[in-house]
């Protein structure tokens, strides 16, 4: 039976792939990588006969055309991807190709460098009273973006944002969310490669983020986090705990 598995191999840390993930790439027979984000450690993990392809150095035709020839040869191929691919991942025209050919494919999903951050970070994205949203988004580029998705959009609503592929920019990023309504003491942070061996952290606000990130020389493979949950200093706690609070496991005191 074609077979090919996309892994979210995760965002760094090789212990941080699944136990799942860590299966599938023991097993498989043809392995195709994000060689210019992916820990190259991860790939200890595949077996000694595997083939190995770097997709950073091809085109999309090209590592179709070796999913396609090598799932019809019923070898499983693994696509591994870092993190988890359901972010900006571009798997999508993978899957829609894959599905023209009549192979079948499953997904085995990741950590987000997002979670790996946000754990570096020691901080949690939803904090009662203060924010419930996380808004995930990238500044345009040489991609562009949806005009209703500008970052300066987005930041009317004061959630918590998490902006990915946005430290080259953050000049305009910073500009952006400020014209959309977060103040200039708004706390920002940004992680530099999340769980790697390498990994920074600069935390700021909106007002000197931009002079501290460049001062760490970070300009590429960051998130810029933005909001009050990363410096809270009141907030409703959970009623998850509350001893008042009647859940469907406990009833609360009176």
């Amino acid at each position: 039976m074609n077979k090919v598995v996309f892994i979210g191999a995760g965002p760094g840390d090789p212990e941080l792939i699944t136990l799942k993930g860590k299966r599938y790439l023991e097993q498989a027979d043809v392995v195709i990588y994000a060689g210019s984000l992916l820990n190259p450690e991860y790939l200890k993990y595949a077996k000694p006969s595997a083939k190995l392809y770097d997709s950073a150095k091809m085109s999309l035709p090209e590592v179709l055309k070796i999913m396609v020839e090598e799932a019809k040869q019923d070898r499983l191929v693994a696509r591994v991807h870092d993190g988890d691919p359901s972010f900006y991942g571009a798997i999508q025209e993978q899957m829609t190709a894959l599905d023209k050919e009549g192979i079948e494919y499953f997904r085995v999903p990741g950590v987000s460098c997002l979670q790996g951050a946000a754990g570096a970070l020691n901080r949690e994205l939803t904090l009662p009273n203060i924010s419930q949203t996380v808004i995930i988004t990238r500044p345009e580029g040489r991609t562009p973006v949806p005009p209703a998705e500008s970052i300066s959009k987005l930041a009317v609503h004061q959630a918590t944002m998490v902006i990915f592929l946005g430290t080259p920019h953050i000049v305009r990023v910073v500009e952006e969310l400020v014209k959309g309504g977060y103040s200039k003491d708004t706390p920002a942070q940004v992680v530099y490669k999340a769980t790697w061996p390498q990994q920074k952290i600069v935390k700021g606000t909106l007002n000197d983020i931009v002079a501290k990130v460049a001062a760490a020389g970070i300009t590429e493979t960051a998130l810029i986090f933005v909001g009050k949950v990363l410096d809270p200093q009141m907030y409703d706690l959970s009623k998850l705990y509350d001893p008042k609070f009647t859940t469907g496991f406990r009833k609360g005191e009176e």
